[in-house]
């Protein structure tokens, strides 16, 4: 393997938004970091959420109160932090008669309300839903109903950005890049590993002085055969299921809908022309790879969302789904809907021997604090490390000089008129501040090089090569953008083959 370094500090398992996040806490705390993931960045379970960062309404059911005060903290701090990959949205939730109580509706949102002392999002209002523009879509015996505020979030684009910031303060990147084994120095002071990268199927070593796995739906693995460790927490895995159709109804709410089985379903406006719904929680005992939806979850998300809304769908009606295992720490909850949400850090180093922390659940939302709570369980292994910093400091893209998204878009646009109001907003939502390293001091759309569908520039594909670690089709039109819901099977092709020649170039 080229370039691989002889020492780090710290060796960071896993490119999902925990090890991401972790890596960036490090590095900008002064530690040497290396990064390995073994496929793309978010390529898993980071890519396959319902893109909310939200406190979590349903899991003051579960008496999940440190959990939610701590989510909707974060919520306030991460708005702050990434304008353009993050903003607010409102949530409408009709009271279903024979599901929960009015009462407990609206008890559950003055808690809501309430757990937080930060406040940048309205608060909660009652609806009657046949009065307002935001019962339109819904079935008219759904008479009244809540409204509260939560955030959106380009999920898969948070954990590249968080992975962006890391390497701008020195980290080392590595996708596609599998650790193989590790084991403990005779003196036991460090970690010897072994990596390969699956590109080249070349192999190298790095010497550690910590381990962070953060592998998501393959911790446990990683600990047991690639680490040779034993420990007392335990994983549950569940599996999530999305499905995407055209667009449902008018407006930019989403809805929350109750379920006769107590769940909950999100139906969320998305990319424009679609409506994103989901997700589903189903016991999985597989390998933790790539999943699908399966036609029982598509049926039941149909049926979810046809005893609520006017307008019928049925599974025709889906142009694209996506699936994701959530490795969530086993807290022997009977249903899979409600095992807990929350993280536990398990760090094993016995006799001064180097550590090993484990990252076991966790949700995107709170991913920051957990990163915190990593590097303070970690401390004592690296003395003189620089306090907690990443509350304050923008994601890259984010730093708009205090201006809000819609102003720096007007800014954005202003300054390169060529570029189509969808265009100059997607590129502004995408990469915030670092648009204009895309369209640097183009004149024309013509000198963005090379077009493809869905308004992609060969300009836009040579920055996610250069700064954003894609490789494939697939990272740029399903990770690095939504792109592909508007790319033909011909457009693929093209963009295949223009990367296959930008690799043998570079």
């Amino acid at each position: 393997m080229d370039q691989v370094s002889d020492h780090v500090d710290f060796l960071v398992i896993g490119g999902g938004i925990n090890g991401t996040g972790i890596a960036r806490d490090a590095a900008g705390r002064g530690l040497s970091v290396m990064l390995c993931e073994q496929g793309d960045l978010a390529e898993a379970t980071s890519s396959s959420s319902t893109k909310l960062i939200h406190g979590g309404l349903r899991y003051l059911e579960q008496y999940e109160f440190r959990l939610v005060r701590e989510a909707l903290a974060e919520r306030e701090r991460l708005l702050r932090l990434a304008p353009h990959i993050i903003w607010p949205l409102r949530f409408v939730l009709p009271h279903d008669e024979g599901l929960r109580p009015a009462w407990l509706l609206r008890l559950g949102l003055f808690l809501y309300d309430h757990l937080s002392r930060l406040r940048v999002l309205p608060g909660s209002e009652s609806l009657r839903l046949r009065e307002s523009d935001l019962g339109a879509p819904l079935q008219a015996r759904l008479t009244r109903g809540f409204a509260y505020s939560d955030c959106w979030v380009e999920d898969s684009r948070l954990v590249v950005l968080n992975a962006r910031d890391a390497a701008d303060r020195g980290a080392e990147v590595r996708t596609r890049t599998r650790v193989e084994a590790a084991r403990r120095s005779e003196d036991g002071t460090a970690w010897n590993v072994r990596l390969r990268d699956l590109s080249t199927g070349v192999t190298g070593s790095v010497r550690a002085r910590a381990i962070v796995n953060a592998a998501g739906p393959w911790v446990a693995a990683i600990l047991g055969q690639t680490l040779g460790l034993d420990t007392r927490a335990t994983l549950r895995l569940v599996k999530g299921s999305h499905i995407v159709v055209r667009r449902l109804y008018a407006g930019e709410q989403a809805y929350i809908l109750q379920q006769p089985d107590r769940r909950i379903i999100f139906a969320i406006p998305y990319e424009r022309d679609f409506t994103l719904i989901g997700t589903t929680d189903v016991a999985y005992d597989g390998a933790p790879g790539p999943v699908t939806i399966s036609p029982e979850e598509t049926a039941y998300l149909c049926a979810c969302i046809n005893r609520s809304f006017e307008r019928q769908i049925c599974p025709a009606d889906v142009v694209w789904s996506y699936s994701g295992v959530r490795p969530l720490y086993d807290d022997a909850a009977a249903d899979a809907s409600t095992v807990t949400r929350d993280y536990v850090l398990d760090l094993a180093a016995a006799d001064g021997a180097a550590p090993v922390l484990s990252v076991f659940g966790g949700k995107i939302t709170t991913y920051r604090r957990l990163a915190e709570h990593a590097m303070e369980k970690l401390r004592p292994y690296y003395p003189g490390l620089r306090p907690a910093w990443t509350g304050a400091a923008p994601l890259p893209g984010g730093d708009m000089a205090g201006a809000d998204f819609e102003t720096f878009l007007a800014r954005f646009a202003a300054h390169h008129p060529f570029l189509a109001p969808e265009t100059a907003r997607r590129l502004a939502r995408a990469y915030g501040t670092r648009a204009e390293r895309i369209v640097a001091d183009a004149r024309g759309i013509a000198d963005l090089g090379e077009r493809f569908e869905a308004d992609l520039t060969a300009a836009e594909i040579a920055y996610l090569r250069r700064e954003e670690w894609a490789r494939t089709a697939e990272d740029i039109l399903w990770r690095r953008t939504k792109l592909g819901l508007r790319t033909s099977a011909e457009g693929l092709a093209r963009l295949e083959r223009h990367l296959a020649h930008a690799e043998a170039a570079a």
